[in-house]
């Protein structure tokens, strides 16, 4: 009988490097960040507040735009 640990990782896929992992961690991270700050900037009142939420939505773009280009 076979068990999930035998042989290569699933779907004959190689496993992931070092580096593999820190990016997707990295992509993972951002986009909870990027959900939870859209939560806000809809929940937010405050003009101040939602103009910097804003901001800091456009960087979470930019690096996320980022890594998708580094593959």
């Amino acid at each position: 009988m076979e068990t999930a640990n035998d042989g290569p990782a699933s779907g004959g896929r190689p496993p992931l490097t070092d580096g593999e992992k820190k990016a997707r961690h990295e992509r993972d991270s951002l986009k909870l960040s990027r959900a939870y700050i859209v939560h806000q900037i809809e929940a937010s009142t405050n003009e101040r507040y939602t103009a910097s939420l804003r901001q800091a939505l456009s960087e979470i773009d930019a690096k996320l735009l980022e890594l998708g280009n580094s593959r």
